[in-house]
């Protein structure tokens, strides 16, 4: 019997001859054609001034706290339950991440505790939609214009999702996505930035640029190129861009199938949250996501685990999530008088992932069976 893996990369069948192409003609550097269409096609999905790929997720976020002017001794609001370049790229900025509970239902940060969060010293707020479902954005962008605080959405996990209507990434300050291997859209590893402010997109291509003014010289505005700020090599290369294209040409179409697996999940493990064995995702009607994920919340450690052992023997592969940030040895040296985050805490040891990558249609059965079988006690 083979063994289902939690994730198994996708690909359209023309990644590769859009990188012969680009090697064809001569341009494997970066911000090429295929970059251009992937900015075009990013700025046209969401509505962005404007939209750059970078190499990392972490590479956007870093280059957020470069135009928020995050900077020694600042604070910026964010949940734990997060992956670790969410605090990072403004702690090697010398900045405090200060970190708020998140809600029981989206496990997005909770709103309600934001305010309270905010000190003289806080610049920012980081929204970090999990799973592509949105964060209540109306009133972190109320409480942000209130205080004068830059509002920056990660939404790694969001592309072609949106809140009343509105796509993610685009209603902050600035957004982040991701193209890992482990999204939806990918190109290995991969970025983009979001510039939602005007007055930002100028200063975003100079840092993203090593600080210099190279894309004004492209675009003839300059007669050379210089540097003029500070930044560092953020672009991805060529052959990035041109996979990367591949897969934004049939990003709707993999957003519908992973959709349909998601669905199936859904509505195969009704019957084991009416028992009470499992709590399945919650999204809210004024939010539509994307499939990134597909999770189950247990009762306690001790039922995931079994769950998950239980799995393993059935050869499918279903792996936890996030240790939250706060009880690392990082957090806790950047914040020694943090105070328990109890949903946090207790999300992170009872939510399990479910395998979900296009491909798995083929073994979905043999899925939902093991995942019904090993819930039950």
């Amino acid at each position: 019997m083979d063994s289902i893996p939690f994730n198994k990369p996708f690909m359209t069948g023309r990644e590769l001859a859009h990188i012969a192409r680009a090697h064809e003609r001569g341009q494997l550097a970066g911000d090429g054609i295929f970059t251009a269409e992937c900015h075009k096609w990013l700025e046209q999905a969401t509505g962005c001034s404007k939209a750059l790929l970078t190499h990392s997720c972490t590479a956007a976020l870093e280059m957020g706290a470069i135009l928020g002017e995050i900077g020694e001794g600042d604070e910026v609001i964010m949940p734990s339950f997060t992956f670790v370049s969410t605090a990072n790229a403004f702690v090697i900025r010398g900045a405090k991440p200060i970190f708020v509970d998140i809600r029981p239902d989206t496990l997005n940060i909770d709103e309600q505790q934001i305010e309270a969060a905010i000190t003289e010293r806080t610049k920012a707020i980081v929204a970090v939609h999990y799973a592509g479902v949105a964060c209540e954005m109306d009133l972190i962008m109320d409480i942000a214009r209130r205080h004068n605080l830059m509002v920056i959405e990660d939404a790694a996990q969001g592309i072609l999702c949106s809140y009343k209507s509105v796509p993610l990434g685009s209603i902050g300050d600035l957004g982040t996505l991701s193209f890992h291997e482990t999204k939806n859209v990918i190109s290995g590893e991969g970025g983009a930035l979001l510039t939602n402010r005007p007055d930002l997109v100028k200063r975003a291509e100079v840092i993203r640029e090593k600080g210099t003014n190279r894309s004004e010289f492209f675009r003839g505005q300059v007669d050379k190129y210089t540097w003029v700020d500070i930044g560092s090599s953020y672009l991805p290369s060529e052959m990035v861009a041109a996979f990367l294209w591949a897969q934004l040409e049939e990003a709707r179409a993999i957003t519908d199938r992973r959709l349909a697996i998601w669905h199936r999940y859904h509505e195969a493990f009704a019957s084991l949250e009416q028992a009470g064995l499992v709590r399945r995702p919650i999204v809210p009607e004024h939010c539509s996501h994307s499939a990134h994920m597909y999770y189950l919340l247990f009762p306690d450690l001790e039922n995931r685990s079994r769950f998950i052992s239980s799995l393993k023997e059935a050869e499918i592969q279903a792996v936890f999530h996030y240790i939250p940030l706060h009880n690392s040895p990082m957090g806790r040296s950047l914040n020694s008088d943090l105070v328990s985050l109890p949903i946090t805490e207790s999300i992170s040891d009872r939510l399990v992932r479910l395998p979900l990558w296009l491909g798995l249609e083929d073994f979905l059965d043999r899925v939902i069976h093991a995942v019904i079988e090993a819930a039950n006690p």
